[in-house]
């Protein structure tokens, strides 16, 4: 049985928490409800305390006009846990890339991504990351901490306040390795579900793939959508792009995302950014797709986005076109996503909590 940070206890994936400590960011209406009832307030506080928290920007306490002044000013200290903004940019094709400060100081990024149907977050799950990707300018910056589920939250609202809009999608794509904080990531997870209010299923999940994670993560039957970053389609390829690949085999890999659809009905997508001359030939693409077949899945190819501490290429668009006819003359599902916020320094690869500013 694991703690987590606001002090309630899991020990299975439908465990009911019984105790809240603050921050109060990333809460149900449950367990302010109790909390409220802990500080000597009726119980339709909760539901007041959730609604200023989740819909009405409350960044403190004391901010919330329908609570008696006198408790206001007794629990005023108390935080709810929102970060502060660091730094804002803007992107040509209007993406907004965020540094926000955490109540310890740190420094963690999110983007918006904004288009005519939807406004997409694409939120970190830790402070850096411990992957290395070698092509990945967050794993550059080496490792400090998982976020808890509130700071994870929090990164939902930051973007739904600037852009006043409400967020239609989530991707656990920004930096760090969701499945290294796989028990705060599935707290977020239901908080976005359930109280922010965005659809399961609008929620993405991308990981690298951490041994029995995937497994772990299937027995919460979520209903969102798992993202596996592949990149190649084999092995000893994927031990160069990815040196932390190298304990768990790309077949044992597929096995739990096989193990994955079985238990969730969902299909797996698998991620795959084109490096010329790397893993973008013809052969490597007709290896991808035996590796898939007869797997309900989907192939997402990223062209590669640069930075500047390796000097791997982004493929022209006739590879990139080649790459995807073998894959569909094999029946394999694909497309070919073009990140946003490239300018910016914001796209997909490129996130990383230092820059010229």
């Amino acid at each position: 049985m694991s703690v987590t940070p606001f002090g309630s206890q899991v020990d299975s994936p439908n465990s009911v928490k019984s105790e809240l400590l603050p921050p109060l960011l990333g809460a149900s209406v449950t367990e302010l409800t109790a909390w409220v009832q802990q500080q000597g307030q009726p119980s339709y506080r909760g539901k007041q305390l959730h609604d200023w928290i989740y819909n009405q920007g409350a960044r403190s306490l004391a901010d919330i006009s329908v609570f008696p002044k006198n408790w206001r000013s007794q629990v005023a200290d108390i935080p709810i846990g929102r970060s502060s903004l660091h730094y804002r940019s803007v992107a040509p094709d209007d993406t907004v890339k965020y540094l926000l400060k955490l109540a310890d100081g740190e420094i963690v990024e999110t983007v918006g991504i904004p288009s005519d149907k939807r406004l997409t977050v694409c939120v970190s799950t830790q402070v850096g990351c411990p992957m290395a990707c070698d092509f990945c300018a967050t794993g550059k910056g080496g490792y400090k901490r998982n976020l808890t589920r509130g700071e994870i939250v929090d990164q939902v609202l930051t973007v739904q306040e600037d852009f006043q809009e409400r967020v239609s999608n989530v991707v656990f794509m920004g930096m760090g390795e969701p499945l290294l904080n796989t028990e705060n990531v599935i707290l977020a997870i239901k908080s976005i579900n359930q109280d922010v209010g965005i659809g399961a299923r609008s929620l993405t999940l991308s990981t690298v793939g951490i041994p029995s994670r995937i497994r772990q993560l299937a027995a919460h039957q979520l209903q969102i959508t798992l993202a596996v970053s592949l990149h190649a389609p084999n092995q000893a390829l994927r031990e160069q792009l990815i040196p932390s690949a190298k304990p768990y085999p790309i077949e044992d890999l597929l096995a739990e995302c096989r193990e994955y659809v079985e238990i969730t009905g969902r299909r797996v997508t698998f991620e795959y950014i084109l490096l010329a001359e790397v893993n973008d030939l013809p052969e490597h693409a007709l290896e991808l797709s035996k590796r898939l077949r007869g797997f309900q899945s989907h192939v997402n190819l990223i062209p590669y986005n640069p930075i500047q501490e390796v000097d791997y290429k982004r493929p022209n668009r006739d590879r990139i076109e080649a790459f995807v006819n073998v894959l569909q003359q094999q029946n394999t599902a694909v497309s070919v996503r073009y990140s946003r916020g490239l300018e910016a320094d914001a796209a997909c690869g490129q996130l990383r909590t230092t820059g010229n500013w």
